[in-house]
């Protein structure tokens, strides 16, 4: 750690961050980058701690003194300023973010992403703290391309697709499409940031996630999550797998996305945390344009790594067709395609992901496999008694 410089040639100062979120799938790779990398001391915040557990225990780990856990919910405690008061940073990654809950929880939605983060952006811009947000790729919501005519020869024209920061609409359905709760909650909160940053002068950056995937992501119902609900694709995927069930194409699974690994993701965070010079101010797209699939070529390609690092043979329909309202409920709706453009990332802190699709799907279905395989097999065999 010694000798750490930014990207500019600047020795790397020790900071304390402010973590809210910290418990979470980010925030434990985070957490884990930052102790272990770098000299940043942590006030990590969260309801919940088990994904950073082997992080704060034993206390004779070498980073001991560097990370407080500190069970807070953020709705109602008063303690949360004074933690971002005795922080350099605060990184916000507090959120609902399960699309399945856009439209069946659409007011815990709202309030969660935009009512409860109200107050982090208060005090970061009334006492003087930089702030980064997490944000999502879903304030874009949906292309320009979705509503040319089948027909046109425009269709073809990336540039009615890829997303940018700086000039794309922010496009959603109807208000009775509450799926689009979440998308509208993180765009008004990213439009209060840039306004405090515009008139009361906070520093800030904001994040823009496309699909980060990796090992802790999400949850596998029933084993390290509540037995109802639904898990983001990857992880609905990946239950079917463990539980030897045909994986679910909502719609025909043809809206197309691109999925990065999250260590991959993670360094781009790290590139913001230390270098402030040139992340204040900017939007970033944080996501991985090579590594774009159909939802249908995901679970074929999830069928074929999870038989390898299993060892076991795909069942005989590894697929089946659903409809969003059978899947989802009432109030679905979607975009077609979500593709970041990298160029202000690339500009500003010189970060372009690395690891392909296939590599990121075999480290997290063989970490999956060797966490959860057994739980679910004993549920199963539970279930099949009863």
């Amino acid at each position: 750690m010694a000798g750490r410089v930014d990207l500019d040639g600047n020795p790397i100062k020790q900071i304390t961050i402010c973590m809210i979120g910290a418990g979470g799938f980010i925030g434990s790779h985070l957490c884990e980058k930052l102790l272990s990398e770098t000299p940043h001391k942590v006030l990590a915040v969260d309801v919940y701690s088990d994904k950073i557990k082997h992080l704060l225990e034993p206390a004779t780990v070498t980073w001991a003194d560097r990370i407080q856990f500190h069970r807070i919910n953020i709705k109602n405690d008063s303690r949360l300023e004074g933690l971002i008061k005795m922080a350099d940073l605060t990184i916000n990654l507090a959120a609902i973010c399960t699309p399945a809950d856009y439209n069946t929880r659409p007011l815990d939605t709202i309030y969660s992403n935009f009512i409860d983060a109200l107050p982090v952006v208060k005090y970061c811009s009334e006492n003087g703290k930089r702030l980064i947000h997490f944000s999502t790729c879903e304030v874009y919501g949906k292309t320009i391309g979705a509503f040319l005519p089948e027909d046109s020869p425009l269709r073809q024209d990336p540039a009615y697709y890829v997303l940018k920061e700086d000039t794309s609409p922010c496009i959603f359905g109807p208000i009775e499409k509450q799926r689009w709760s979440y998308a509208c909650a993180k765009q008004l909160i990213e439009r209060l940031v840039y306004a405090e940053g515009a008139e009361n002068g906070l520093e800030f950056t904001i994040v823009r996630p496309f699909n980060w995937i990796g090992p802790r992501m999400d949850f596998i119902p029933g084993i390290d999550g509540p037995s109802e609900g639904v898990p983001r694709v990857l992880a609905c995927f990946s239950n079917n797998l463990l539980r030897r069930e045909p994986l679910k194409l909502v719609d025909g699974g043809e809206s197309q996305r691109t999925f990065i690994y999250i260590k991959d993701a993670i360094e781009a965070v790290l590139l913001m945390i230390e270098n402030p010079a040139r992340a204040n101010g900017h939007i970033f797209n944080v996501g991985n344009p090579n590594n774009e699939v159909t939802v249908r070529q995901l679970a074929e390609m999830m069928t074929k790594v999870y038989s390898k690092v299993s060892g076991e043979s795909s069942i005989e329909t590894p697929t089946i067709d659903v409809s969003s309202k059978e899947f989802y409920g009432e109030g679905y709706d979607d975009s077609d395609k979500r593709i970041p453009d990298m160029t202000i990332i690339n500009r500003q802190l010189g970060w372009n992901p690395k690891t392909s699709l296939w590599d990121l799907l075999e480290s997290t279905l063989t970490y999956q496999h060797r966490t959860y395989a057994e739980a679910v097999k004993q549920a199963m065999s539970k279930t099949t008694a009863n």
